[in-house]
Order: C-alpha cells, then sequence, then structure tokens
C-alpha cells in the first residue's frame, strides 16, 4: 500500500507518517522502480501499536524498545508517567481553582487572585480609572516581592482598604490625587497629607501592632521606582511626606 491508504487505515496523516520515520520510530521502505514507497500490513500493526503507545502518553523517543521487544524496565516507565500524569492533574486542578477564583470576582487574569477581591471592591467604590491601572500595576509587584511567605500580611492589608468603612474614603483620596499638580495650591495639598495621615495612620497601627507589616526589603527600591514611572514629581513629593509621617 501507499502511504496515503496507510495513514488513511491507521487514522493518522502522511504528515505523521513522515514525523514517525524523522523519528526513528517506523522504518522508512526503500523506493521502487515507479518512485513510491510500499507499505505492508506489518507497517500498519506498527503504526496501530504507535497510536497506542501515544494514547499512553508515552513520548516518541521511548518507543522503540516497547516496539522492538519488551524491555524489563516496562513497569518502571508506566509508573513514571502515572506519576507524571498525577502531577499534570494536580497543575490542572489548581489552574481550575486559581481561574474559578478570579472569574468569581470579574478580575483580569493577571491579577493576584488573592488580591482580586479587595480589588474589585476599591474599583467599584469608584476613583480614577487610571488609578485603577496603577493599583494593578503596584500589586502585582507587590505579590511577587512579598511572595508566599509575606502573601497574607499584603492580602490583609488590602482587605484592611476594601472594607464598606475605608473602601469609598480610598476612592476619594485616590480622585483628589489624581489632581495634585503643579498648580495645586500648597495650602490644598497640606489638607489632603492631613486627611490621609489621619485616615491611614491607624491602619499603619493595626498592621504594626499585628506584625503584619509588610517587608519588602531591597523590593522597595523597585517600589519606589515604579512609583517614579507612574506619578509626577508633585504627587511623588506628596507621597514621600505621606510615608515619613505614617513611619
Amino acid at each position: 500500500m501507499r502511504s496515503g491508504e496507510l495513514a488513511r487505515l491507521a487514522g493518522v496523516t502522511v504528515r505523521a507518517l513522515r514525523h514517525y520515520h524523522q523519528e526513528g520510530v517506523l522504518p522508512e521502505p526503500e523506493r521502487g522502480s515507479n518512485g513510491y514507497r510500499d507499505y505492508g500490513v506489518s507497517d500498519l500493526v506498527r503504526v496501530l501499536r504507535i497510536r497506542r503507545l501515544a494514547a499512553v502518553g508515552i513520548p516518541l523517543d521511548k518507543m522503540p524498545a516497547l516496539l522492538d521487544g519488551e524491555p524489563a524496565d516496562a513497569g518502571a516507565l508506566l509508573e513514571s508517567l502515572d506519576a507524571e500524569l498525577a502531577d499534570q492533574i494536580d497543575r490542572l486542578t489548581a489552574q481550575r481553582s486559581l481561574i474559578a477564583r478570579l472569574r468569581a470576582t470579574d478580575a483580569a487574569p493577571d491579577v493576584p487572585p488573592e488580591l482580586a477581591p479587595h480589588l474589585a471592591v476599591l474599583a467599584t467604590a469608584g476613583g480614577p480609572v487610571g488609578l485603577a491601572s496603577m493599583d494593578r500595576d503596584q500589586s502585582v509587584l507587590l505579590a511577587h516581592l512579598a511572595g508566599e511567605e509575606g502573601m497574607p500580611r499584603l492580602t490583609r492589608l488590602y482587605e484592611i482598604l476594601s472594607t464598606p468603612a475605608l473602601a469609598p474614603l480610598v476612592a476619594e483620596i485616590s480622585a483628589r490625587f489624581a489632581e495634585i499638580g503643579a498648580g495645586t495650591a500648597s495650602g490644598e495639598v497640606d489638607a489632603f497629607i492631613e486627611t490621609v495621615v489621619a485616615a491611614f495612620a491607624p491602619v499603619v497601627a493595626e498592621l504594626t501592632d499585628a506584625g503584619v507589616a509588610v517587608e519588602l526589603g531591597a523590593g522597595a527600591e523597585l517600589v519606589d521606582d515604579l512609583v517614579r514611572t507612574q506619578f509626577t514629581p508633585e504627587q511623588r513629593r506628596v507621597l514621600r511626606e505621606i510615608e515619613r509621617r505614617l513611619a
């Protein structure tokens, strides 16, 4: 039979047959005087065996030993494949759980899932759209810097900020902060700083007393770099003063 007929009977494509030849799992017949390769029923059986092994999950480079004689370690190979599949199932289960958590809060796929519910609350509370995007970027960076060990503390911070008592205030402060620029009167800036310090001093105290303050270490410089790219010089000066007062 020709390659097309073999492929049809075996339920594969001619391209697959060529791939089997290249990988060395299917011997390649010599071309006849007519320029075509002729395959026999033994080739069909071998292709069917290749399909069986592939269905189990055995890679092509492991097949020759199985196709050309049962190896002594066939059981070990199957055990290894089973362990690999179990790991894949665990990863896929965790991935589905992660997707479910993000869908529940209608969060973007790149948002840390632990912070997604709290970011969603802050987003619905109002505030400038641009700052919401900045909050997302900051949350991604903070989650990375905090790591698994620091994530509970970071989550607690966002949980506090998104409480019904604070979320509207955070939105109001964000809106006022977005308006700060070179032409903002110094008195207005001072009043804004006083509002922020009065609102967040208790939050900082609670986190500090509970031992859940987020420590970034050397990563704090990266956060500072992000702030420099996101905010105007006037806004950065306001943030430094707020940080000094809250410290």
